[in-house]
């Protein structure tokens, strides 16, 4: 964990010799950014939301990012490497050349092992320190294991509203402290500005047919093909335009919200995510004033 930890920090992997994975995964924001969309090397902006990395490894997701590319915690860490616009370096191979040719990491690496080998030890490190993450319990976390007392009576309505009236559970799962179905939906955002270019998009990206980091480092660097989600991925026309249902823990800390980071407060994000349940379900959603606010307050403890 020691070998991750120190990758996971070290800006000299990057082309500019100035951002690291924590530039965007700060500790202090549930590792996430609090930006709209990344901002990597050179300061060169993406297209996608920077996920919480404590909610994904606490949620036990078997697939990475938001479109779901990747299904391997090892792959999906070394991607931002060789992103264009994240850390901007030539391929994993330069991860590999780069940390052999600095003194400090010898301890961990021995005289000329070969690329592949060091490979898979950098990205065996990093996926062991992400999974190693300390995680203080959130106070739902306690509740769900047995401490009744963790959440008070208004935070508790909340919760009956999350998980009844508000239809939030429906994707957020209850009592399950994970919060994802571990499926992709559409959350309504930005659909439109697409609309009209979407034959041809589609068309694109069934002609590339791109994966794992070939399909990150387009997303990243096309913004209209961003918001095509797990489409690029399947393929299937089911799967346009939808994104993978995100764990909630510490959502208080992750604002902005989506996939592309347009929702910029906790009240906003409810309010649109109650707006477009009783949209998918043809049945809309009357909230209180009082009882979006007791929600809101159970959206806190998580």
């Amino acid at each position: 964990m020691a070998l991750g930890q120190k990758i996971f920090l070290d800006p000299r992997l990057s082309a500019d010799g100035k951002t690291s994975c924590a530039s965007c995964h700060i500790p202090g924001s549930a590792f996430g950014d609090a930006k709209p969309v990344a901002i990597g090397h050179d300061g060169l902006a993406g297209t996608r939301n920077t996920p919480s990395l404590t909610a994904t490894i606490a949620s036990g997701r078997t697939t990475f990012f938001w479109d779901g590319r990747r299904d391997k915690l090892e792959d999906a860490v070394m991607d931002p490497f060789s992103n264009p616009v994240e850390m901007g370096l030539h391929d994993r191979a330069a991860v590999a050349s780069k940390v052999a040719s600095l003194s400090d990491y010898s301890k961990w690496i021995a005289s000329g092992e070969p690329t592949e080998k060091l490979d898979q030890q950098i990205s065996a490190a990093l996926a062991a320190y992400l999974r190693g993450l300390p995680m203080t319990p959130t106070r739902f976390e306690r509740f769900t294991r047995g401490e009744a007392n963790a959440i008070d009576e208004r935070e508790k309505l909340g919760m009956r509203l999350f998980a009844g009236k508000g239809q939030c559970g429906t994707c957020h799962k209850l009592p399950d402290a994970r919060l994802t179905d571990d499926l992709f939906h559409r959350s309504g955002v930005s659909m439109d500005d697409i609309a009209l270019a979407l034959p041809a998009l589609t068309q694109s990206v069934l002609d590339r047919n791109l994966s794992g980091n070939a399909l990150g480092d387009r997303v990243a660097t096309h913004a209209n093909e961003a918001q095509l989600g797990h489409f690029a991925v399947s393929h299937r026309v089911a799967d346009l335009e939808t994104f993978a249902t995100p764990s909630l823990r510490e959502v208080r800390l992750t604002a902005p919200y989506m996939h592309d980071g347009s929702v910029r407060t906790l009240d906003d994000a409810v309010d649109r995510e109650v707006y477009y349940r009783g949209l998918d379900t043809g049945y809309p959603i009357g909230l209180t004033a009082q009882e979006r606010a007791d929600l809101k307050a159970f959206l806190e403890t998580l």
